[in-house]
């Protein structure tokens, strides 16, 4: 996933403004919303609330504030294109292959 994570960084081309977020938590909480049908608002609310979505989303501890907000959701979606999904659904079958 390393690999992936360095790629996903180049789409952040400018050097002002906010840190990235890392990819797992993008990725996760995309995953989140189209599995429960939630609103972006709804997504980090639930984030926010439940210590198995925020271990899903790659947080290193549960925390009872938002983990980033609602309206990067719009960035994520425009930032994880059908490419980039493509090529970390590869990267997981071939993980799972080699078990």
């Amino acid at each position: 996933m390393d690999e992936l994570e360095k790629e996903y960084l180049t789409l952040f081309t400018g050097k002002k403004g906010q840190i990235a977020k890392p990819l797992r938590l993008a990725l996760g909480a995309l995953l989140i919303q189209i599995e429960y049908g939630y609103s972006d608002e709804e997504t980090v609310l639930q984030i926010q609330e439940n210590p198995y979505l925020q271990f899903f989303c790659g947080l290193p501890g549960y925390e009872d504030k938002p983990p980033f907000d609602s309206s990067l959701m719009v960035h994520f979606r425009k930032r994880l294109t059908a490419e980039i999904l493509k090529k970390v659904n590869e990267k997981v079958i071939a993980k799972a292959e080699q078990k």
